[in-house]
């Protein structure tokens, strides 16, 4: 049986065209993100383990950055998280304040995160694509082989 290699390269040729995609939508939302981060103007702490001083633009700066923050709560608060502390007790909103800026900021960790994984994941799309295009020329011919005989008795 004789099959045309035509749906081999279609399938490589569509593969290639969603991974360009998968890139753009990739660096656009890490831009858009990025951009987003920035227009808030927030500034590392001089005292986060990493970037003190530099202002979020990115995913490891505003992990740094999250993290320096509830080192701040809890060494305010006894360290005592925000559903620990008493209903009544001065300190819960500005803890509170500071688990929303935390979960901001995390949601921004793993915005570029999806950002990076989908512009990857566009990468390995266009290789696969290619490898398929490059393995079955445009004139090939794919054999399949015969079925065996079968004899009856």
């Amino acid at each position: 049986m004789n099959t045309s290699a035509k749906p081999v390269r279609i399938v490589g040729l569509v593969a290639i065209i969603a991974g360009i995609l998968m890139i753009v939508a990739g660096g656009a939302t890490w831009m858009m993100v990025r951009q987003q981060l920035v227009a808030e103007n927030i500034v590392v702490a001089e005292d986060a383990a990493a970037f003190g001083g530099k202002v979020v633009n990115g995913p490891l700066d505003a992990f740094y950055q999250a993290d320096i923050i509830n080192h701040h709560a809890l060494d305010m608060s006894g360290g005592k998280t925000y559903a620990e502390l008493d209903r009544e007790d001065p300190l819960r909103p500005t803890v509170m304040n500071a688990s929303f800026l935390r979960t901001s900021l995390f949601s921004s960790v793993i915005a570029f995160g999806v950002a990076a994984f989908a512009a990857g994941m566009g990468l390995l799309f266009i290789l696969v694509g290619w490898a398929l295009r490059k393995l079955v020329p445009t004139d090939a011919v794919i054999s399949a082989p015969a079925p065996a005989a079968t004899t009856t008795a």
